[in-house]
């Protein structure tokens, strides 16, 4: 599974990945889920900035129908 596209090597959902809030990056919140938001999540999305399931991308849609394939091994959230 790529990280939400790749561009040149970079991680495009890492760049786009914001608070659930919409306002700010992905791990720097500032509306009032920044005291859990901004804390890693032990099983992320494949971006690796946001919670497995809450991915928040363009690419959020194919992230979570790709996460729920019942044969399919996520690498990227498991240890």
């Amino acid at each position: 599974m790529t990280c939400c596209g790749r561009n040149n090597g970079q991680c495009v959902c890492a760049a786009e990945a914001t608070c659930s809030c919409g306002k700010q990056p992905a791990l720097q919140c500032t509306c009032e889920k920044a005291a859990t938001e901004n804390k890693l999540p032990e099983h992320t999305c494949v971006c690796g900035k946001r919670a497995e399931g809450a991915c928040t991308c363009s690419r959020a849609k194919n992230e979570s129908a790709s996460a729920n394939e019942a044969n399919e091994i996520d690498f990227t959230t498991q240890k």
